[in-house]
């Protein structure tokens, strides 16, 4: 069986849905492939987002009862325990429920014209004479090609159709591997503040976290570059000085693992009829392992460059180069100062129990300390 559409979108996460949305609203005709059954589920992402973001990007105040909480403070914790707070007049981010803030993402896309092909895996890009022209379906066990003038890819973490566009996969080096859990029973925390914990005995190579609902609630999360996430939840659930306090009655009522990319944008995003969005670009925060904004603001970057290809009848990689050039300009800023701050912070031990350079920074061998 053989369909066509303009446009084919692999994958309904929020970017996936972000750029099928902008590009339905210019009038293109996209299917939007998601291989499971329903969109936002399973979630992954603790959905820890910039409310300004939300609104440069269109999408705030959401609709009820998909923010979960509204933050504004941050408590940062050494491994000792001693604790920076960092706090604002207003709330400057917000804690979505994923599934429901995909869902509404996914009725935008809905609404905008565009189409769904659920339960659906793409098991191969169709290509001929070295340009992407569509993709291999199967659903229900039935196989199918879809013919398209470009594929977006927003797969998530996954190189698997980066690799057959010839474009080169994310680097595994650069990977931290993240566990992320619904727990009851959280207390003694700031209902306005997020919780973040660092040192290598908890989260080795980035930090952990916990995000409070204001019944009692939380997700509890780490993400790290060695060890087993799920253990060392463990291990900041009962040693922590302060999380083994907050935790102490906690119960775990689900768990999901997943891998981050904190290498910045992968160096070519596009090939001949192909535009990669999101995770599978590493359009990720490398300082916090944020995905969703950046990926967002790609999506719709890359939807603008996908309606003046069509116009112009060019999905060449010459032409879809300009997809990279304008995220570069607009982001690439942002993504270099956080590398530099990746690198900061992985210079960074646990001496004493407080934060300290593990080497000279910048020439200078100062202290990081807090009170």
């Amino acid at each position: 069986m053989k369909n066509v559409s303009d446009a084919v979108v692999v994958g309904a996460g929020p970017v996936g849905c972000f750029a099928a949305m902008n590009l339905a609203k210019l009038g293109v005709a996209i299917t939007v492939f998601e291989e499971h059954t329903e969109v936002g589920i399973p979630t992954h992402c603790a959905g820890h987002l910039s409310i300004r973001s939300l609104k440069n990007l269109g999408l705030y105040p959401l609709p009820e009862g998909i923010v979960e909480n509204t933050f504004s403070a941050a408590n940062f914790y050494s491994p000792n325990g001693t604790k920076l707070t960092v706090r604002v007049r207003r709330p400057v981010t917000c804690a979505v429920n994923r599934e429901l803030f995909d869902k509404f993402l996914a009725g935008k896309v809905e609404a905008a014209g565009a189409r769904f092909r659920l339960g659906t895996r793409i098991r191969s890009l169709a290509i001929k004479e070295g340009s992407v022209i569509g993709v291999n379906a199967e659903q229900n066990g039935v196989e199918s090609q879809v013919s398209s003038k470009i594929v977006v890819d927003a797969e998530g973490i996954s190189s698997r159709l980066l690799r057959q566009a010839g474009l080169a996969p994310l680097k595994g080096e650069r990977l931290v591997y993240a566990v992320e859990a619904e727990m009851e029973n959280v207390r003694n925390v700031e209902e306005d503040a997020v919780e973040v914990f660092v040192g290598r005995n908890y989260a080795p190579g980035f930090y952990a976290w916990i995000m409070p609902r204001r019944d009692g609630t939380g997700k509890v999360g780490l993400a790290a570059k060695s060890g087993k996430p799920k253990e060392l939840l463990q291990r900041l659930m009962h040693k922590h000085p302060v999380a083994s306090k907050q935790l102490a009655g906690a119960r775990v009522t689900r768990m999901a693992f997943h891998p981050i990319t904190l290498g910045g944008p992968i160096s070519k995003a596009y090939a001949n009829g192909f535009i990669a969005v999101g995770d599978v670009a590493s359009q990720v925060k490398p300082t916090t392992g944020g995905g969703v904004v950046f990926g967002l603001t790609c999506a719709r970057i890359a939807a603008e460059v996908i309606q003046g290809a069509l116009e112009k009848d060019n999905f060449s990689a010459d032409y879809l180069g300009l997809y990279q050039k304008r995220f570069v300009d607009a982001l690439g800023f942002d993504f270099n100062v956080m590398l530099r701050a990746r690198r900061f912070l992985d210079s960074l031990s646990d001496e004493g129990g407080a934060l300290l350079p593990r080497r000279r920074v910048h020439g200078r061998g100062w202290k990081a300390s807090a009170t």
